[in-house]
């Protein structure tokens, strides 16, 4: 296959496992779902909008207690978003999203990615493992841990 044509690689494969293993952490605490989706540039204007698309997509609505959350990165773009689905969006407020992307554009703009999200995963798990306790008698891993990579 001609390089032009290869899929973009936004992480190192460390990174990637990095990033994965933060997430499944937390999840094991947790009955929130946390996902990741790179993508290389925002096909839309607005980059809440692709987010909410992108949750849409990924069908993270269908959560039992709608407590998924969703860290979007268009890489070229430079743009984020944290999405919350409405149960955790009413523990936590608009404020603490914001909060997070602005602590996440701080590490990228010192050029680390990778850190930039894995202190995001480890705010919103926190926040996850106090609003919504693990129960081992009925929580299941409703989502994928890895992360979704678009074009």
């Amino acid at each position: 296959m001609l390089s032009w044509f290869k899929k973009k690689q936004f992480l190192t494969s460390g990174e990637n496992d990095r990033v994965v293993e933060s997430i499944r952490a937390f999840e094991k605490k947790t009955s929130g779902e946390i996902r990741v989706f790179m993508e290389s540039r925002n096909p839309l204007v607005n980059t809440i909008e692709r987010a909410q698309a992108v949750f849409g997509e990924l069908q993270m609505h269908q959560t039992k207690d709608r407590n998924g959350v969703l860290l979007y990165l268009a890489v070229k773009d430079r743009e984020v978003a944290l999405l919350g689905d409405v149960g955790i969006h009413e523990k936590v407020g608009t404020a603490f999203w914001e909060q997070q992307v602005a602590e996440m554009i701080q590490l990228f703009k010192q050029n680390n990615l990778t850190e930039g999200m894995v202190k995001c995963i480890e705010q919103v798990g926190i926040v996850l493992i106090e609003k919504f306790p693990y129960d081992g008698s009925t929580d299941q891993n409703e989502l994928s841990d890895e992360i979704v990579f678009g074009k």
